[in-house]
């Protein structure tokens, strides 16, 4: 996978149009988080209050002259109210930061989902070539991990982080009204900051990436291991795998440790520097009120106002780490988001509808792109409604010629016709509608038998998935589990038995009535009785359709009316490598070709 710093337009035309839905909601939290700056600003006031005008009797000055009727109600009166004040203004504080706070969760949360939904409607979406070479788990940790992380962002940043900033500004601009000597004296902090937190965010953000990619290359261990406990049972590798998961898991707490300490650098970084400047302006404020130049409650609302400026400065050391980690985060989505499939519907490509069956190769050639020629020039022509076997060893093109077929890839060279028509004029979707496919491991959902047959048409009726159950020798078996039809099978359909999974299989492509059948080794590793029951599930399954069955028996194809033979016949460099094939009518002695003798393809 291309590691290239991506481009994240389709990522944020997904957010952003979900916050244009979201404007009301958006303009609700903005409202909260002025009215939550107000009170943050106001807050320290009502104790400068007590302090100088009750407890010291000074004057009100000329900005809090509107409090002279209080004032003259007498100093317990002045009290009792100016005290009030303060539950009020912390009574509307936590207000608005309830309100806030559950909006931009509330947004965020959508917004995850969106994302989410609309990744993995992705991810279904890419072609055959790239889940081959993705890892299952490195896809599940951006789909269901990263799409979380950027919960944070949208939660602790964003207008909750806006509203610290302008909470800033409006503590700047009071302190400086009231002192803009010790004003500048905390300003001259801010160049220490920006460059701790900067220098370290960098660290950070590198330090989260690398964490990230260790844990996506941990959930494709996990993933792995999971579909290959039997294997490691079988050879008694638990120790060996566990010692091997030990490893990564290892190098994955090293870098969680080091962004933590980076963290925690942060943070001891912004406290030092913090109490530098507060230890500077009490000092200097405190020799101004000596000489008479400031009254106490001054000095009290700038070391309040110093306290609540450091908090969110703390708080963005503090986020930074998550911060660091939801961008990567971003980037892994967007690098995802910004693939495009191999494999695409033609502009103006047209629906297949119900296809008679005829197939056609045309001098096809495929490689994988690793320039080793699987197919070179291979043609034939398969009538609607015949049974042809791909016969020939491992690696020589049969699942290659099915993979054409359902476009999972397109040809190097030459086409695939279908009714006459290249298939890439049909779309994709409608194409493959007229295909059913009976995979040789019989893949079955952790879901209902019915569930798993319906699966090949979705509005089957009940009625209809019990004609293609008993056409696939299923009926039987299934009503004698413990609830029919409603059971719910082990993840891919690890509590049935091989014979049974391949006849629910049977039946889910019966249900779907598609013109075109694909099998896949559909009688290996089955026993004598099993083999029979899907034997005869499978003549009912191949009435009237055109059926390519891929087997390595030559018995499986005793039913087929031609037979396409592969052979390797690779001789010098890869880039000379070919596919020798020949047809044969099933049951004919020696080698009754189709156009002649065997072509080196």
């Amino acid at each position: 996978m291309n590691r290239a710093r991506p481009r994240s337009s389709r990522l944020w035309q997904i957010l952003l149009s979900h916050f244009r839905q979201m404007k009301g909601g958006l303009l609700l939290s903005a409202a909260c988080m002025l009215g939550l700056s107000a009170t943050e600003v106001l807050a320290p006031w009502p104790v400068k209050i007590v302090f100088d005008h009750v407890l010291l009797q000074k004057p009100l000055s000329a900005r809090l002259a509107f409090l002279g009727g209080l004032h003259q109600a007498g100093r317990v009166g002045f009290l009792v109210a100016v005290s009030l004040m303060i539950f009020l203004i912390a009574l509307l504080r936590g207000s608005f930061s309830y309100c806030q706070f559950y909006m931009t969760s509330r947004i965020g949360s959508q917004a995850v989902y969106i994302l989410r939904r609309e990744l993995f409607a992705h991810i279904q979406r890419l072609s055959l070539g790239f889940h081959a070479r993705a890892a299952s788990g490195e896809l599940l940790t951006k789909v269901a991990t990263d799409t979380d992380t950027l919960r944070d962002v949208f939660t602790n940043w964003g207008l909750t982080f806006a509203g610290q900033l302008l909470t800033l500004l409006g503590m700047f601009v009071v302190m400086f009204v009231l002192n803009w000597k010790l004003t500048l004296i905390v300003v001259a902090t801010f160049p220490l900051l920006v460059y701790a937190l900067l220098y370290l965010f960098r660290e950070i953000k590198a330090s989260a990436r690398r964490q990230r990619e260790r844990e996506g290359r941990i959930a494709a261990r996990i993933s792995e291991m999971l579909t290959a406990v039997p294997l490691v049972q079988a050879y008694g590798r638990e120790s060996y795998e566990a010692q091997r998961f030990d490893t990564e898991s290892a190098e994955t707490l090293r870098e969680g440790v080091r962004t933590a300490r980076m963290e925690a650098a942060a943070n001891r970084s912004v406290e030092l520097i913090s109490a530098l400047g507060t230890w500077a302006a009490v000092l200097v404020g405190g020799l101004q009120i000596l000489e008479g130049a400031m009254m106490p409650g001054e000095l009290l609302i700038f070391t309040s106002y110093l306290t609540s400026m450091y908090k969110p400065i703390r708080n963005l050391a503090r986020l930074s780490t998550r911060f660091s980690k939801a961008m990567v985060s971003a980037n892994r989505i967007a690098e995802l988001l910004e693939l495009e499939p191999e494999v695409r519907d033609a502009p103006g490509a047209i629906q297949a509808g119900r296809l008679e069956g005829h197939i056609e190769f045309d001098r096809v050639s495929f490689d994988y792109g690793d320039g080793r020629r699987v197919l070179r020039d291979l043609s034939f022509t398969i009538g609607p409604g015949q049974r042809v076997a791909l016969l020939g060893s491992s690696g020589v093109g049969k699942s290659t010629i099915v993979n054409l077929l359902l476009r999972f890839y397109d040809p190097s060279a030459g086409r695939v016709l279908v009714d006459g028509t290249d298939i890439r004029r049909y779309t994709q979707a409608s194409l493959r509608d007229q295909i059913a496919v009976v995979l040789q491991d019989s893949m079955l959902l952790g879901t209902t038998i019915w569930e798993n047959i319906a699966y090949g048409k979705l509005d089957a009726t009940r009625e209809e998935i019990e004609a293609a159950a008993r056409a696939a020798n299923a009926h039987d078996f299934i009503l004698q589990l413990e609830h029919g039809y409603d059971t719910v099978v082990g993840e891919r359909g690890s509590t049935l038995s091989g014979g049974q999974r391949r006849r629910i299989a049977i039946a889910r492509a019966l249900v779907r009535d598609a013109s075109i059948l694909i099998l896949d080794e559909p009688l290996a590793g089955l026993d004598v009785e099993s083999e029979a029951k899907v034997r005869a599930a499978l003549t009912s399954l191949m009435a009237g359709r055109t059926c390519l069955t891929i087997t390595h028996d030559l018995r499986a194809a005793a039913d087929a009316d031609l037979i396409l033979l592969l052979n390797e016949s690779w001789r010098g460099s890869s880039s000379k490598g070919g596919t020798k094939t020949s047809w044969s009518t099933a049951g004919s002695t020696g080698s009754s070709m189709k156009s002649g003798s065997p072509r080196c393809l």
